[in-house]
């Protein structure tokens, strides 16, 4: 092995444990999902028999728990894993940039969303809102898309977590493959897509937790680091021993590092993709209430940012700094290219600083985020299926208790084929971070003609389709061409290399942009977006599954099961606004004009979390070439460390005050039957 500069990652859990895990721990949140949703359908007005409860939440999801949803579904594996492969590769720059590269699109599509509840509040999901502007054409172009967007989640997702089972316990990774979607596929069948936010909240608890361990064992209790000062020493010798080509004095604590600012640019394109082609996005859009939905997604946004950022500035650099530990799994050697690739940099340091316990807390805390995002991209493809292939194609006259019904065996199935995807992928020797690369140079063409649609009245049928294939056509001309011409040969692993992907990525994005813009402009629609706004929901209005729940109410079905919410078969009917400028909602009537300020809002704080994080904070000290000193260091973690606290604050208690008189009323309920 040591001639080979290659040694195998040494579990140090055993496989039972992995086993345990991903089985045992996936259907206790199973079984506790069943009951909170048995709960919620006895003492609430929301119960998931109805198609509009299933998969949008009746609307009604408040910013606090959507921004916990945000997050939860925006850790991906990914998240945790590939920030930290960017830390202990390109050093401390590699977790700010993976965290502007999924944090500045949350603030961009919250204008999106402000625009959902504008102009298509009925809709279900963001191809519903393509049918309705451009017909069937258009429709089944997004419909490609949003499915590849989903299999290269999906694969990314359980490639991941199954890559990182295996290393700490042994598993067998196409065993791992199988069993991570099951557990997932039993809740979210049971709830729906509520279930998915109650279930969400409960692992973002627990990934702060975790994270706020690992501070307190890196930076503090850890022998093998201690301090934050002993962590500075450490990757200053580590610079020395094995500096990083394109880093101001091969150092891994500056910003200035040419290889970091190329991964900055493909997390960013691939971040944008990976935001406006998942219906998962869309769907927390259409859940929240209509006033709330740019805060929620500006809390989401900021609160996520710390999770890239405080993590693998804690571990990824803790794996750099410890790789000559004898503790450490590959030692005497560093970690391979493929098992840097699979992200084992994080599941590494947390095997040195806190052992077994580090393994359990890696182990648990990747499992939370392929679940967590799993559920979203399950609920999502559901819908996707149900409302856009089902009843838009086979049948359109589609009762909601069918919708239901279809969306559970699509769950099912997905379920079962994500794990077959994640294996012949394996099997074709592609990983995490081949994924994660290639998914920005896909799926960028169709970014701006999907955040258009929805937003900009000029928009053409012929400038979407030419938007989108142009822009494809380019974009894989320049992947094709820019591998050949930096790399020297045109292969799998070349075709995944970030400058390989920045070339696609880049030029797929801004010409499909640039080409979408300028084909309408030439011939430009004036669409008032009546079509848009007329889908319907697929419930009355009246009916229990749409109604805003009341104290009384829920005591009264305590005392009169009869009276519990039942589903409506009732075709799709528009909502009737007071006025065409008023839209009726579950908390009430909202003119347009406060859908307007809040675009407005979104539109401004897009625009500074952009600017601020992007520009203002890393680029003066790229090109200063400025090295970290020590006590700049301890500000930069003490940095990592506030933030992650206070996006701790808003994701952990902010659902709960939001919810304080619903979970009264259920807990009251609870307490009157047991009586």
């Amino acid at each position: 092995m040591a001639a080979t500069g290659e040694s195998e990652f040494r579990p140090l859990l055993n496989e039972g444990v992995g086993y345990g895990v991903v089985v045992g721990v996936g259907f206790f949140f199973a079984a506790l999902m069943l009951v909170l949703t048995t709960l919620q359908a006895k003492f609430s007005n929301f119960s998931p028999r109805s198609s509009e409860e299933f998969t949008s939440a009746s609307r009604s999801v408040k910013p606090g728990l959507v921004c916990c949803g945000i997050v939860s579904a925006w850790t991906w594996s990914a998240t945790l894993l590939q920030s930290s492969t960017a830390a202990y590769t390109f050093g401390v720059s590699g977790p700010w940039w993976y965290g502007v590269g999924g944090t500045i699109q949350l603030g961009f599509f919250a204008m999106v969303a402000a625009k959902v509840k504008m102009n298509a509040n009925g809709a279900h999901t963001f191809l519903e809102i393509v049918k309705a502007r451009f017909g069937t054409g258009a429709h089944l172009l997004f419909t490609f898309y949003a499915f590849l967007c989903i299999l290269i989640v999906c694969g990314g997702l359980l490639l991941g977590g199954a890559a990182t089972v295996n290393a700490l316990t042994g598993m067998n990774i196409i065993a791992a493959c199988f069993l991570l979607p099951i557990g997932i596929a039993v809740y979210v069948v049971f709830g729906g897509l509520r279930a998915t936010f109650i279930c969400d909240y409960a692992h973002t608890l627990i990934l702060f937790v975790i994270i706020y361990i690992f501070f307190g064992e890196v930076y503090g209790a850890s022998k093998e680091v201690g301090s934050v000062g002993a962590l500075y020493d450490l990757l200053v010798q580590a610079g020395k021993d094995t500096p990083v080509v394109g880093n101001q004095d091969g150092s891994y604590v500056t910003m200035k590092s040419n290889q970091g600012l190329v991964f900055g640019a493909a997390t960013i394109l691939s971040g944008f993709s990976g935001v406006f082609c998942d219906q998962g996005y869309w769907q927390r859009a259409i859940a929240s209430a209509p006033r709330s939905t740019t805060k929620a997604y500006m809390l989401g946004g900021l609160s996520w940012f710390a999770v890239p950022w405080a993590f693998a500035s804690c571990l990824g650099l803790a794996a750099r700094a410890l790789v000559s530990n004898p503790k450490f799994p590959t030692f005497p050697n560093p970690l391979s290219a493929s098992q840097t690739s699979a992200g084992l940099a994080a599941p590494a340091a947390a095997a040195v600083v806190m052992g077994k316990g580090g393994a359990i807390a890696i182990l648990l805390v990747v499992f939370m985020a392929v679940t967590s995002a799993m559920s979203a991209e399950l609920i999502g493809v559901s819908s996707l299926f149900a409302y856009d292939l089902y009843r838009t194609y086979l049948r359109p006259q589609a009762t909601s208790a069918e919708i239901v019904r279809v969306s559970h065996y699509f769950i099912c199935f997905w379920a079962v084929w994500a794990g077959c995807w994640a294996t012949i992928l394996n099997k074709a020797s592609i990983d995490l971070g081949w994924l994660f690369y290639v998914q920005g140079v896909v799926l960028s063409p169709a970014v701006i003609p999907i955040a258009l649609t929805v937003s900009w009245s000029k928009l053409t049928r012929a400038a979407v389709f030419a938007g989108c294939i142009g822009g494809a056509v380019l974009g894989m001309l320049a992947w094709m061409i820019g591998c050949w011409k930096i790399y020297g040969e045109i292969n799998i692993p070349n075709l995944a290399q970030p400058y390989s992907a920045v070339c696609s990525g880049l030029t797929g994005l801004l010409f499909s942009g640039i080409i979408t813009v300028l084909v309408s402009l030439a011939r430009p629609a004036n669409y008032d977006f009546a079509g848009t706004r007329a889908i319907a929901t697929y419930d009355e209005p009246s009916s229990s599954a749409s109604s805003s729940p009341t104290p009384d109410r829920d005591l009264d079905l305590k005392a009169d099961p009869e009276k519990a919410p039942v589903d409506v078969e009732a075709h799709p009917v528009a909502p009737a606004p007071a006025d065409k400028d008023t839209l009726a909602t579950v908390d009430g009537p909202v003119t347009r004009a406060e859908l307007e300020a809040v675009f407005r809002r979104a539109a401004w704080f897009s625009l500074a979390l952009a600017v601020a994080v992007a520009v203002l904070v890393p680029l003066p000290m790229f090109f200063s070439h400025y090295v970290f000193s020590r006590t700049f260091f301890a500000f930069w973690t003490a940095c990592t460390i506030i933030w992650a606290a206070a996006s701790g604050y808003w994701c952990i208690f902010l659902p709960l005050w939001e919810s304080r008189a619903e979970l009264g009323v259920i807990v009251r309920g609870v307490f009157g039957v047991v009586a």
